[in-house]
């Protein structure tokens, strides 16, 4: 987002869209694309190990994510950089400023409740992501929507809505903080401050 607003050219603007893709993109389809070049991997290099480090780690499921709903994050940030003047850059670089400190001690500041809201937004979809859960997530790890998933596709429906519920519930969390980040940025300034 930051490398859009600084120079939007057509490449980065290509760039940003090809990675919003992901998002349209089903759970299962992504994790079909990222196995294909590391199924070849392993067989051509055996000994890297590289399946196992996709597969059976941590590792494998992030990039998934990753691919899958870094445009959450990236619609959130562009929207919150929208807000900003391009005036603060132009002082900030006036004062002596480079990229990485107009970023860290100009667009920061400003950009929390944004950043705050994109990491929110990336939760709850994470969350509630199964395709991609299930098919790399590690030995002995489940989450909610998994667990609800076994439960229910074994027909224990009655020990299904306890992970269910709890889904919901800790779902429910973000967007309660999200409305109530909302409805403070949209509170109208006392007449003092509308003033000045």
């Amino acid at each position: 987002a930051y490398s859009l607003r600084r120079a939007p050219t057509v490449l980065r603007r290509g760039a940003a869209q090809m990675v919003s893709l992901g998002y349209a993109v089903p759970g299962a389809v992504i994790v079909v694309g990222m196995l294909l070049p590391v199924g070849w991997l392993q067989a051509r290099w055996p000994e890297s190990g590289v399946g196992a480090l996709v597969t059976v780690t941590i590792w494998g499921l992030v990039w998934a994510y990753l691919v899958r709903f870094v445009a959450v994050a990236l619609q959130s940030m562009q929207a919150g950089y929208a807000r900003l003047p391009r005036s603060l850059d132009e002082s900030a670089r006036m004062l002596g400023a480079g990229g990485v400190e107009v970023a860290a001690r100009v667009h920061w500041p400003l950009l929390r409740r944004a950043s705050f809201a994109a990491a929110l937004l990336v939760f709850v979809d994470v969350m509630k992501e199964l395709p991609a859960t299930i098919v790399l997530r590690p030995f002995n790890t489940d989450t909610l929507a998994v667990v609800a998933n076994q439960l229910a596709r074994d027909e224990r429906l009655g020990e299904a809505a306890l992970p269910s519920l709890a889904l919901v519930l800790v779902g429910l969390v973000p967007v309660i903080l999200l409305s109530r980040t909302l409805r403070v940025d949209r509170r109208p300034l006392p007449p003092a401050e509308a003033q000045v």
